[in-house]
């Protein structure tokens, strides 16, 4: 049995972090980083080689060195207040101080220096002209790397972590956590091999969440219930929200709808980006980047309703995709694609009605249908409500030609029972962070809670 002194399992933001926290301040320890998905230089979609997603098992968009978001569209929220929870487990404080040193370590790999967010008289007038369209603007200092720009950012971080010392298996899934009288002993891999280490930090991601979840109550690790939010992306012309994203350019917007009193929100916006498919164990879905060396005419969107169920139902992971599992069956394995003003009559969309709008789509392998057999009325009811209110601060929102792609999924995981340390309170030694521990809902903050964890399993190996 191999032996380290620490295994982390996920190669995303928090796991990298953790990873490099630990050899920084304790050279001499070995830690392995384990990944289900591919090595950075192998991580290629084939969707721009055939034209359409192919549904892989493992989804490259999703899974491997870099995780989803840092390898996808690379936005650095530098804020506590978005993208997740830390601040009520570690405390504002240290929370702050974490998010400025990610900033500073993501700086030093090439992500660049521009900041949006930070003309103070102009976010005032945009948060007032929101609120009186009964929108909540919530504001933050964001650095945009791009795709390209995050994966040049990403290989840097590669090099270094290599210089480190530390390793990584790539294409290896853990199929459980080895615990021995309550204290993590290592992993096993789907293989059947078993990998002893005296601490386990897991780091999943969003896509290996359910797979945690599941971990989590075989060993008696309390966890709060998840979230699920479910919604679709929206694409728009650029000039639509210009005068938005030039100051923020992501302008989180949140909405409570009249009908259900739902919690609705703007995410991850891409101001002259593109809209891309991602695949969770083969179920298509979409997703949005953008690039800073290629420029579309458009900016996309998603509008997210968030939904906690209560007792007894408790799986929200599998409800998402199984409404994203049914617009696959309808579209043929691919997104749906739907003009606003043909929803709003209620009739599909076509090739000759989309061929009529004025906003051209940048996923052409969407399939033109109708939305409203997919998406639950009360999901369906809150994004319209919610275009409506947009369109009172940025007229052209709600127009007929404005394109719609569903459906678009975050999952959540229900929140594992932590210490403030991040280390699990049922087993010693194990420690979860970033979004799959539901620690997180973004890079920042999953970085931050990597580096939190990797300084006290350092501080530990130090004795």
């Amino acid at each position: 049995m191999d032996k380290w002194d620490v295994i982390v399992v996920g190669a995303g933001p928090s796991g990298l972090f953790a990873a490099m926290e630990v050899k920084r301040l304790k050279p001499d320890a070995s830690v392995l980083v384990i990944e289900m998905g591919k090595d950075l230089e192998e991580r290629k979609c084939p969707l721009k080689d055939v034209g359409r997603c192919l549904a892989c098992p493992i989804c490259d968009i999703v899974s491997g060195f870099g995780g989803a978001g840092t390898f996808s569209d690379g936005k650095l929220n530098l804020t506590k207040d978005v993208g997740g929870d830390l601040a009520s487990i570690v405390g504002e404080d240290d929370v702050w101080n974490l998010i400025d040193y990610v900033d500073r370590i993501f700086l030093e790999m090439g992500a660049p220096r521009k900041l949006y967010g930070e003309d103070q008289e102009a976010i005032e007038k945009l948060k007032s002209k929101a609120l009186r369209a009964g929108l909540l603007l919530i504001p933050f200092r964001i650095r945009h790397m791009g795709s390209d720009g995050g994966y040049k950012v990403l290989m840097n971080f590669r090099k270094s972590l290599l210089n480190m010392g530390i390793s990584f298996r790539f294409g290896a899934a853990v199929d459980r956590i080895l615990v021995n009288n309550s204290h993590v002993r290592g992993v096993k891999l789907t293989s059947g091999e078993e990998l002893e280490s005296k601490y386990v930090m897991v780091a999943p991601g969003r896509v290996g969440a359910s797979w945690l979840v599941k971990e989590a109550r075989r060993l008696s690790i309390k966890i709060k219930g998840g979230k699920v939010d479910l919604g679709v992306r929206v694409e728009v012309p650029y000039e639509v929200m210009k005068e938005f994203t030039e100051v923020l350019y992501e302008p989180k917007l949140i909405y409570y709808s009249e009908t259900f009193d739902d919690r609705v929100r703007v995410f991850c916006v891409n101001p002259r980006g593109e809209v891309v498919t991602e695949s969770y164990w083969g179920i298509v879905t979409v997703n949005g980047v953008a690039r800073e060396d290629y420029k579309t005419d458009n900016t996309n969107f998603a509008i997210l309703v968030t939904t906690k169920f209560t007792e007894p139902y408790k799986d929200t992971i599998a409800f998402a995709l199984s409404i994203a599992k049914m617009a696959n069956n309808i579209a043929g394995n691919q997104p749906i694609i739907q003009r606003f003003g043909d929803l709003k009559r209620g009739r599909r969309s076509t090739p000759s009605r989309l061929s009529k709008s004025i906003v051209r789509p940048t996923l052409p392998s969407a399939i033109s249908g109708d939305l409203s057999f997919v998406l639950p009325y009360r999901y369906l009811k809150d994004i319209l409500e919610m275009l409506q209110a947009m369109n009172d601060v940025m007229p052209g929102i709600a127009s007929d030609h404005t394109l719609l792609y569903g459906v678009e999924v975050k999952l959540h995981t229900a929140k594992l029972d932590l210490k403030k340390n991040l280390e699990t309170k049922a087993i010693r030694g194990l420690y979860a962070g970033g979004d799959g521990a539901g620690v997180s809902r973004g890079l920042v903050q999953a970085a931050a809670s990597g580096a939190w964890i990797g300084r006290d399993i350092a501080k530990r190996l130090h004795g």
